[in-house]
């Protein structure tokens, strides 16, 4: 038998399709998602859990005239198979290739681009209002996931769609899973919806019953059942939100999906509807559905067991050193605290809560309670670490300004993810941590070079009690060396001077210090000897050590993972302050490029951002070459 998903390049082609063929062309979707990933890797059990819905959605709606935004968007792989980009599907999260999100830039049908969660509403709201102030009367539809309900961001959106009474379509995707199990009351009243016998046998009695009544009636009637649905299904939230509510639905259910999508598109309705459909992630692949985390993301697998090859390494990752560091401290001290949003197992805090359950708080996709909620249990003595990747922590700038420097209270912040991630691309990138940080009054910001460091950091954040901290490690695995006990603390704003030479200096803040050490053995050959310094802290800096480097060499050249604005800018101001450049020092930074880098391997990200040791070598020469240019110059 012939695949028709073979014949499937668009929407159009789909839409040819007999409502019969759906079915058979869901499972050839599942099973070419199946096959993809596992040459690729990514997220697979967001995706496999939206297949029927992908196909409905396609088939009813004239995409992309009408618009469809998915939240999160890492459930977009069927999306793309489907929409122009099967023969790109393998390349997926490669360098060069399709991008693992939605990306404006890639396609027609991505309307809107995503990687963070619960913006979905609030856009296709802006695109639903635009739409009729433009009298076009194409379709926009989000689709939501129960876990991105958790946060703040999708009510405002909602409340506001409620009052503009604008025609928008909303999919809450209820699978009862957002990465990690559900957390919180909204997830807890989403499973109570789960109870579709009582809904669906309630309902038709209702409509057996009135079905033998006038025409007359049957208005009044309407109305009847429209606060009968609100009692019975849990609806009224969203109904007091201003949404016309239809659900809970089987979102496995294709036949089903598209005759209520018809109906929806058909109706003139006006306003906000949702529908809610019930699903499973990891549907249809048994290792998924047997997995805790339903194969949220996972790297290249055998199709037949599921089994991950993942790469083999005797040295621990920085966030499992986290994770152990801070529950031997936890082990003395019943006053630290986990937190996390949404993000258990990626922050290591998993492990914390095994042996912490009652310490360990996981407030959903709601960063900004995160960092509000830990700022709370400072005030009463305890000591919290919210443990945030760098890219969702600033979700939450605001709280960290207002609710916890502005009252200098004491949250320990971990940033994990802090530099380049490699195949999650620019949207998951930890680029702008250290400026947004650095710039505030009463914070210590700190950045580890290797994973000893990194205990050290977390062993001196939980000895500041009068202000915020905060640390930041980079994805991956540390480098191999023995970790010191958790009583080795650092000075607050101490340096660490790695070794001297002459005339140029390398001012490090983070995991590049490796490459500085790489770029010095292959300058010690041709005859260059420079100094390397850890700085370990970019606030407070240590002005002690860097005004004497600067005013015994030629040449200074900071070196970070992030953006403008950073240490760099930092050291900069120091210098600019002291009239150290007034004397003919030579003054570089290298930073991350002003741009969002694509996705591609860490190694090869870095090359292309400047940031390896050939790019600081390359570096360490120009200064020199124009240090002796400058003096020619000058004696001329």
């Amino acid at each position: 038998m012939s695949r028709l998903i073979d014949n499937i390049n668009y929407p159009v082609d789909l839409r040819k399709l007999k409502s019969s063929q759906l079915k058979q062309l869901a499972q050839e979707l599942r099973e070419e998602l199946i096959d993809v990933v596992s040459e690729t890797g990514g997220h697979l059990g967001a995706g496999l859990g939206v297949v029927e819905l992908t196909v409905a959605l396609h088939y009813v709606f004239n995409t992309p005239k009408d618009k469809l935004v998915w939240d999160v968007s890492h459930q977009c792989y069927p999306h793309k198979i489907l929409t122009g980009r099967k023969n790109e599907i393998r390349t997926l999260r490669k360098g060069g290739g399709l991008s693992g999100f939605t990306k404006r830039t890639e396609s027609e049908y991505d309307p809107f681009g995503a990687a963070h969660s619960s913006t979905s509403i609030s856009s296709t709201l802006g695109m639903a209002v635009a739409k009729k102030l433009s009298n076009d009367k194409n379709d926009v539809i989000a689709v939501i996931g129960d876990g991105a309900m958790s946060a703040g961001m999708a009510y405002e959106a909602m409340n506001n769609a409620g009052a503009l009474k604008s025609k928008l379509i909303v999919i809450l995707n209820d699978n009862d899973m957002s990465i990690a199990k559900p957390v919180g009351a909204m997830s807890k009243y989403l499973s109570k919806l789960l109870s579709g016998k009582l809904y669906f046998s309630f309902r038709e009695t209702i409509k057996l019953i009135i079905s033998s009544f006038s025409k007359r009636f049957l208005k009044k009637a309407g109305k009847a059942e429209d606060i009968l649905r609100g009692i019975v299904s849990g609806g009224t939230l969203f109904s007091e939100l201003g949404f016309y509510y239809i659900g809970p639905i089987d979102g496995h259910d294709i036949n089903h999906l598209v005759q209520i999508f018809e109906n929806v598109k058909d109706s003139n309705h006006q306003g906000p509807i949702l529908i809610h459909a019930i699903t499973q992630k990891g549907k249809g692949y048994k290792p998924a559905e047997d997995s805790g985390d339903k194969y949220h993301g996972v790297s290249k697998f055998n199709v037949s067991t599921g089994q991950q090859s993942k790469s083999k390494s005797n040295v621990p990752s920085y966030t499992k050193v986290f994770a152990e560091t801070l529950i031997k401290h936890a082990e003395k001290d019943t006053k630290i605290i986990g937190i996390t949003g949404a993000m258990p197992s990626g922050t290591g805090l998993n492990l914390f809560e095994k042996r912490f359950p009652e310490r360990m708080f996981d407030v959903g996709i709601a960063e900004q309670h995160a960092v509000t909620f830990a700022a709370g249990l400072t005030t009463e003595g305890y000591k919290p670490f919210a443990a945030i990747y760098s890219t969702f922590l600033q979700r939450a700038y605001d709280q960290i300004v207002h609710d916890v420097a502005l009252q200098s209270l004491p949250v320990r912040f971990a940033i994990d993810r802090a530099g380049l991630v490699g195949a999650d691309g620019p949207t998951h990138a930890g680029s702008f941590d250290i400026t947004y940080l650095a710039t505030l009054p009463n914070f210590i910001v700190m950045a580890a070079s290797d994973e000893a460091e990194l205990v050290r950091m977390i062993n001196t954040s939980i000895m500041i009690n009068d202000r915020p901290s905060a640390f930041r490690y980079p994805r991956g695995n540390g480098i191999g060396i023995e970790l010191p006990n958790i009583n080795e603390v650092l000075k607050i704003g101490k340096a660490k001077l790695i070794q001297e030479g002459k005339r140029i200096a390398l001012l490090n803040f983070g995991a590049r210090l490796q490459e500085c050490k790489k770029a010095s053995e292959v300058l010690s050959k041709k005859g260059i000897n420079i100094t390397i310094v850890d700085a370990r802290f970019v606030k407070p800096l240590d002005e002690k050590l860097i005004m004497e480097i600067a005013t015994s060499h030629e040449a200074l050249i900071t070196i970070e993972e992030g953006s403008i604005g950073g240490f760099g800018s930092h050291v900069s101001q120091l210098l600019s302050e002291r009239g150290v450049f007034d004397n003919g020092l030579k003054f570089r930074s290298m930073i991350l490029p002003d741009e969002f880098l694509d996705q591609d391997t860490p190694e090869k990200m870095y090359i292309k951002a400047g940031l390896s040791y050939k790019s600081i070598v390359e570096k360490v020469e120009q200064t020199l070459v124009s240090n002796i240019v400058f003096a020619k110059n000058n004696k001329n």
